[in-house]
């Protein structure tokens, strides 16, 4: 069945979703997106969404045609177009049509474009396994560049990394910041646990500030473990007892072994295994109906 997308106010088949070769969200990765998961009917945090979406736009100077509520109606619209209860939804919206020149004041529309399908990140075996994962040389782009908690279609940065697991046959890769601390992943947010301390690195550290991550932290807390940003280097994530990754992809998944060493036991914790258990539970009862 053909998906339907959306596009600039109207809905349309897939093959009918085009937008220009002078789109700037194409010529420069000039814009911002937003991943966001539906289970059972609803979608999942979506007002925080939203927020980060605003707060993505505000930063890089980025006109916004249609306010919240009107973003959050045509996500609902997207998904009852595709009949879906569970799904993926990728918002997109770039400086719009410009020149082939850099200034942005040449782009007078912002593009909207709204897509809800399916995605399988990883192996679902993988969630009771866990994942082998690499550090790759790339470094996560500082705050003091392109600000990392700016969701921008440009992810050049993170696919760089992404190609250097593949390389060495790993499904996700750690990234270190300037100064050698663990920042994040190509596409989720690390965790590590030692004893009853729940550590994440903090934002300053040059990461996305994911909403799953901060799903996460609640969990960790309401579970009493004490739960810090912090800064942390590969030694540390090493000699963890538990580590996991967070991301609207991903959900919440564990890690099993670093750069070939082996994270506690070699196998999912018990703290990560309460924390994806509350986190399965919490998506499938809240968020915003999609069916009224």
């Amino acid at each position: 069945m053909s998906r339907k997308i959306y596009l600039n106010g109207k809905i349309v088949e897939e093959k009918e979703a085009l937008i220009s070769v002078f789109d700037h969200g194409y010529l420069y990765g000039d814009g911002i997106f937003e991943g966001i998961r539906a289970y059972n009917g609803r979608v999942f945090k979506l007002d925080q969404h939203i927020e980060r979406l605003f707060k993505s736009a505000k930063t890089i100077m980025l006109k916004m045609e249609l306010g919240p509520e009107e973003i959050k109606e045509a996500i609902l619209k997207t998904i009852r177009a595709n009949q879906l209860e569970d799904a993926y939804i990728r918002v997109v919206i770039s400086r719009g049509v410009g020149d082939l020149g850099l200034d942005p004041r040449k782009c007078e529309t912002p593009t909207v474009v709204i897509i809800a399908s399916k995605i399988e990140l990883y192996d679902p075996a993988l969630y009771e396994k866990g994942l082998k994962v690499k550090t790759v040389p790339t470094r996560r782009n500082g705050p003091e560049m392109v600000n990392p908690r700016i969701k921008s279609l440009n992810y050049l940065n993170n696919i760089m990394a992404r190609i250097e697991a593949n390389l060495v046959d790993a499904p996700e890769a750690i990234m270190l910041n300037q100064q050698g601390y663990v920042a994040e992943c190509t596409g989720d947010n690390i965790f590590i646990i030692e004893g009853n301390n729940l550590y994440t690195p903090p934002s300053y550290a040059g990461l996305l500030k994911g909403i799953k991550r901060e799903v996460a932290m609640d969990i960790g807390r309401d579970l009493k473990l004490n739960v810090r940003e912090v800064l942390f280097t590969r030694y540390d994530l090493f000699n963890a007892d538990e580590c996991f990754l967070t991301g609207t992809a991903a959900e919440v998944i564990p890690v099993v072994e670093v750069d070939g060493r082996q994270i506690g036991e070699g196998k999912p914790g018990s703290y990560t295994k309460q924390i994806i258990e509350k986190f399965r539970e919490i998506a499938c009862k809240t968020g915003t109906p999609i069916y009224e």
